[in-house]
């Protein structure tokens, strides 16, 4: 049976194991928005993205608030646990701050879980989890509806055929909200969510609004499930065009011998402006904070902007619409995957580099 299937039998929720007993996970942090006190959030995958929003979420929760977590990786999430105690330990926060449980399964998270978020890697990992989620049956009832917030970058297809299968089974409102701005965003907090959902009212927007304003400073409704991930692939897909067309111009300008600080310079002051050439400028010394200045560390990986190029140029075939450079785009990511893999996706530059020398 799959996401798409209707699901009647009645299920009761199983207990989760808490973890640990008794103890402190989290600092306190006002939120100044209508929360419902003694909650339970729920979490599901502890990657580089996932573990920061999780973070940002326990520490902004209301204190007495539960946040379920669950990854496939056991080792995040005893590590999850560890750090909070730790910033607990050392804010002085007491034992009425809320607790951190660990769940067995996704389905255990959603048992509980007003709010439940998931961000994974693949399309298929979150229709797996969706799968687990639905197949047993229906879920208790809570006070309020369930709510789930999926930040993975997957294709809309996939998305929207989850959204469907929850509201046509009753299970709660589904809402695509895919990121940007990187791990560094979503270690400070100021992510930017795209997020489709049914605008049937104001009240549900702004629900959806205030759960992502826990994570990231910026949240735009662009329509219909399904459109969250679509306006993320679009941005996506200029950005990997962009970040080759920068590189390409400042390798050709440092060849012609222009300094590339000074080169950078004029672009940023110019109608070539972009982000790849002005905060993530792919020439190791002409951005500081930039990952090319230390070794193309940290960032936006390469795999990722190429999953994310393939769900474009998929969508755009699913869809009947022409890109001129994609195909192309998709052979220098690929080029690039295989020999930079681990690397900010601005080591295009240092692949041209080694190309023209």
């Amino acid at each position: 049976m799959n996401i798409r299937s209707a699901y009647a039998v009645p299920r009761t929720a199983r207990n989760l194991r808490r973890w640990p007993p008794s103890s402190s996970v989290s600092s306190v942090r006002a939120f100044s928005t209508t929360l419902h006190r003694d909650a339970t959030w729920g979490f599901v995958g502890l990657g580089q993205m996932g573990y920061n929003m999780a973070k940002n979420l326990r520490a902004k929760i209301p204190a007495s608030d539960t946040l379920i977590i669950r990854d496939v990786n056991k080792d995040a999430m005893t590590r999850f646990v560890e750090e909070s105690q730790e910033i607990a330990r050392s804010s002085g926060a007491g034992a009425e701050v809320g607790q951190v449980e660990v769940a067995e399964n996704a389905r255990e998270v959603a048992e509980k879980s007003t709010v439940m978020i998931t961000s994974l890697p693949e399309s298929q990992h979150v229709t797996e989890v969706y799968n687990s989620i639905m197949r047993p049956g229906n879920l208790p009832a809570l006070e309020q509806e369930r709510l789930f917030i999926d930040t993975s970058t997957i294709d809309p297809v996939t998305s929207k055929g989850i959204a469907k299968a929850i509201h046509t089974t009753q299970t709660g409102r589904f809402v695509d909200a895919p990121v940007s701005g990187g791990v560094v965003g979503a270690k400070a907090g100021t992510l930017s969510f795209m997020f489709g959902a049914s605008a049937e009212n104001e009240e549900f927007l702004q629900r959806v609004r205030g759960v992502l304003a826990l994570m990231g400073k910026k949240a735009w409704h662009l329509g219909e499930p399904g459109s969250g991930v679509s306006g993320k692939l679009a941005n996506n897909y200029m950005l990997a065009i962009n970040n080759i067309a920068t590189a390409e111009a400042m390798n050709l300008g440092i060849r012609w011998g222009l300094d590339p600080k000074a080169l950078a310079e004029m672009i940023n002051s110019s109608t070539g402006r972009c982000w790849p050439s002005e905060v993530n400028n792919p020439v190791p010394g002409v951005v500081d904070t930039a990952p090319a200045s230390r070794g193309y560390t940290g960032g936006f990986g390469v795999s990722l902007m190429n999953k994310d190029l393939r769900l474009a140029l998929s969508a755009a075939e699913e869809s009947g619409t022409p890109l001129a450079l994609g195909g192309q785009a998709r052979e220098v990511y690929n080029a690039v995957e295989a020999v930079h893999r681990g690397k900010d996706f601005s080591v295009v530059y240092q692949w041209l580099h080694d190309k023209s020398h």
